[in-house]
């Protein structure tokens, strides 16, 4: 077979491109990476010294004409959560347009732009998603899917959190399979129960095996009229009606809460560290330890705010130092630095205690050592680079099974 074309968006430093390539079916022919929030474009730095400047886009893919996308048989990229209301009445010419700045309207653009649309979609998120925003749990998501079902995709989901599956970090995210109407996929997925396809036969089943049991089951259809879904949706409800695994099938939702299902060998943070040579840097200094101990630990305070306004604050202990023996803890953008903090990973070495040093970090999200390692990029930058990258694992793992399903349903 030959390999599956793909167009990349939201790249930053690669990590789809790593997971489907791995695979050994899939060929990237053409990215984009683009930080609004910054002047020096420093993950596109880091995308075009590991894969090459060809065909890789460094500009606002809202700047970037349709045309100017290659075909290519499937679309990924992991894409800000933001609000997906939709802003305008149905009397435009495209049915919709959402507001300027969200970066999901770009890739429906795309979508209903070209006229050889890719047959499948991989696109990854927060688990938030599924619940957002708070006065109306879930719309988010369900405009997602009816403007996906609009263009002719069905879409299956699931929540995964890698450590499930002996990967090394602790990280939930949600991930998404779009599988257009001209596709086979689709009509062996329309052909299915729901239920084997989530908890058995489904694509990402197949990779991610899941117990027997499926709780919360829930079925329902989605408005068509995509104002009216954004505007009234689940008003009035305190809970989202989206588990965390579910498929979209003209329109109608099957939705039900699954649980991980693993025996293998599982990676701990312990696996993932350096013995040689760490900066001292990253060591903690007596000076501050009682500063770093303070914000771990439990807390119950009266606080003041700005405006003078005085509030009881209470929080819970975090493990200090971590757990060696155990998946890691999320990182986050923040964990690079030397400043104390709550949330960055301290360990306890025969040396000392200190933090994760970048090699350490791009170990817990399975990227190659030294992948975003480039002269002019800090440790703190690479540290940010792997707060927003994506488990390289989980993807080669869906990109394989989603090729072995297009194999079968030409």
């Amino acid at each position: 077979m030959k390999k599956l074309k793909v167009i990349e968006l939201f790249a930053g430093v690669g990590g789809f491109r790593l997971g489907l390539e791995q695979t050994g079916a899939y060929e990237i022919v053409w990215s984009n990476q683009w930080e609004p929030s910054t002047k020096t474009q420093h993950a596109s730095m880091v995308y075009e010294a590991r894969f090459g400047a060809k065909n890789h886009s460094n500009t606002s893919i809202e700047d970037v004409l349709t045309d100017q996308i290659p075909d290519a048989d499937i679309l990924v990229g992991g894409f800000p959560c933001q609000d997906y209301s939709v802003a305008t009445t149905l009397q435009n010419s495209k049915g919709l347009l959402g507001k300027k700045g969200v970066l999901w309207w770009s890739i429906h653009r795309i979508l209903s732009e070209k006229k050889h649309p890719p047959k499948y979609l991989f696109l990854e998120n927060v688990d938030r998603l599924l619940k957002s925003p708070a006065a109306q749990r879930g719309r988010d998501f369900a405009v997602m899917l009816q403007s996906l079902d609009d263009l002719g995709y069905a879409v299956e989901w699931r929540v995964i959190n890698a450590a499930d599956y002996g990967m090394p970090q602790r990280r939930r995210r949600v991930f998404l399979l779009g599988y257009h109407k001209t596709s086979g996929v689709y009509n062996g997925l329309q052909d299915s129960d729901p239920k084997e396809w989530l908890g058995a036969s489904g694509t990402v089943a197949s990779a991610f095996p899941v117990g027997a049991l499926i709780e919360l089951q829930k079925t329902f259809t989605l408005g068509q009229d995509l104002v009216r879904l954004s505007e009234q949706f689940n008003i009035g409800e305190k809970l989202s009606p989206f588990q965390n695994t579910g498929i979209c099938i003209n329109g109608q939702v099957f939705t039900a809460k699954t649980h991980a299902q693993f025996d293998g060998k599982r990676t701990l943070l312990g696996d993932v560290l350096a013995h040689g040579q760490v900066p001292p840097e990253f060591y903690i200094t007596p000076e501050d330890l009682e500063k770093w101990a303070y914000l771990k630990g439990a807390k119950k305070e009266v606080r003041t705010a700005k405006s003078g306004f005085s509030y009881n604050y209470s929080e819970g202990r975090m493990q200090f130092p971590d757990a060696l023996d155990k998946p890691s803890r999320t990182i986050i953008t923040g964990e690079g630095g030397k400043s104390p903090s709550r949330f960055k990973h301290v360990v306890q070495t025969s040396k000392g205690l200190r933090r994760l040093i970048p090699l350490e970090l791009e170990r817990l999200n399975m990227f190659p050592d030294h992948h975003t390692y480039l002269a002019g990029i800090s440790d703190a930058k690479r540290a940010f680079f792997m707060g927003n990258a994506l488990v390289v694992g989980v993807v080669e793992r869906l990109g394989k099974s989603l090729c072995e399903k297009i194999i079968k349903n030409p």
